[in-house]
């Protein structure tokens, strides 16, 4: 996986991802958030609504990507960038395949369901029809402090 020097554009659409994330913690869900970017725009975004949906397939990524692919008319995504701001899990990382996704960045490493590279690196799995770039560590600190204080409010 390699965390690249992150562009200005990189940082903009991690910082669209975590207002995404506020708004779930502020809904008393899990703060995740994600934003699907084809081009230079915001075509997507999403926030995990695993309890107002009762899903638990409604995570973060699986909302974003699923909107973008509703607004894009097409389930394919080749020139998507998904920017998350807690590494994908095994099912998120299944949908970013099935979607075609380009790009993968995330904030924050999940060391407990990561999928790209922290439990697991599903990113050139032979099981996966699909490989796309992962770039991770984009505001981390940020992502892990929203997610730190959720679970510390909790407690």
């Amino acid at each position: 996986m390699m965390e690249p020097d992150w562009s200005p554009r990189d940082t903009e659409f991690m910082r669209a991802a975590l207002a995404e994330a506020t708004v779930a913690a502020v809904e008393g869900e899990v703060p995740v958030g994600a934003v699907v970017v084809i081009g230079d725009e915001i075509v997507a975004t999403g926030y995990n609504r695993t309890i107002h949906d009762a899903d638990p397939s409604a995570h973060a990524e699986i909302i974003a990507l699923r909107s973008a692919a509703d607004e894009r008319g097409n389930h394919r995504l080749a020139n998507a960038t998904l920017y998350v701001t807690l590494e994908p899990c095994v099912m998120c990382v299944g949908a970013i395949a099935q979607a075609r996704v380009g790009r993968v960045v995330f904030a924050a490493y999940d060391r407990k369901a990561g999928a790209l590279g922290s439990v697991e690196d599903l990113s050139d799995s032979r099981a996966l029809n699909h490989r796309f770039e992962v770039n991770g560590g984009l505001l981390a600190d940020a992502a892990q402090e929203l997610l730190r204080a959720f679970f510390e409010a909790r407690r």
